[in-house]
């Protein structure tokens, strides 16, 4: 996720509709408990790392007719005063319909933040409660500042940590059929999406 400073423009908590009054739009920001958090822009590992999973995501989902894989300019409404835009993002098709032009009416399925220097804390204990208590099925944390990786599912409403195979493959339960291995984030020189698009889509083959 990018550094993130927080706004405050009045002594009250802000609600939805005054963070997209205040927000431009393609201005990265998140609504926590009615604070609008305004981002820097990304490093280039974060920005890099970021727009891998994303092509990755979302050509897999597209080709599968899963469901929609957003960027960290879309808001997913979660109550009156919380409307974060996680790094990248997964719906499932059922859910499409609570999504509209400026964002969705609701949580996605997964929420991916990638953390940076001034993120840490908000990324591993604030979004972590934040996704929790908003009941998103996975949580994935991706720390390059530490080379490490987290991927968190809901099991009765709690996050489990989800262990890796091999130590480092992970299989989604929610976007079908995709499996990641972690290698791939922080290898040099970062393989394109498209070839690793292709193992996955041989491994699921039947």
């Amino acid at each position: 996720m990018q550094k993130l400073r927080a706004v405050s423009t009045t002594q009250k908590r802000l609600t939805v509709k005054d963070f997209y009054r205040l927000v431009s739009d393609g201005q990265k920001a998140d609504l926590i408990d009615g604070v609008i958090y305004m981002a820097s822009p990304d490093s280039t590992e974060n920005d890099d790392i970021g727009g891998f999973l994303y092509t990755l995501m979302r050509t897999y989902a597209e080709i599968k007719n899963l469901g929609r894989v957003s960027g960290s300019r879309f808001a997913y409404t979660l109550s009156k005063h919380r409307a974060p835009e996680p790094d990248v993002a997964f719906v499932r098709r059922e859910q499409l319909h609570l999504v509209h032009d400026t964002g969705m009416d609701g949580p996605p399925d997964i929420a991916v933040e990638i953390v940076a220097d001034e993120s840490e804390e908000r990324d591993y204990v604030e979004k972590k409660q934040l996704y929790q208590e908003a009941g998103i099925t996975e949580y994935w944390i991706i720390d390059p500042l530490g080379m490490h990786v987290e991927f968190h599912r809901l099991v009765n409403g709690k996050y489990e940590t989800v262990p890796l195979e091999d130590g480092r493959i992970f299989h989604s339960s929610v976007l079908e059929g995709f499996w990641l291995d972690v290698d791939w984030l922080f290898s040099r020189p970062r393989r394109v999406a498209y070839a690793r698009l292709q193992e996955i889509l041989e491994e699921d083959a039947p």
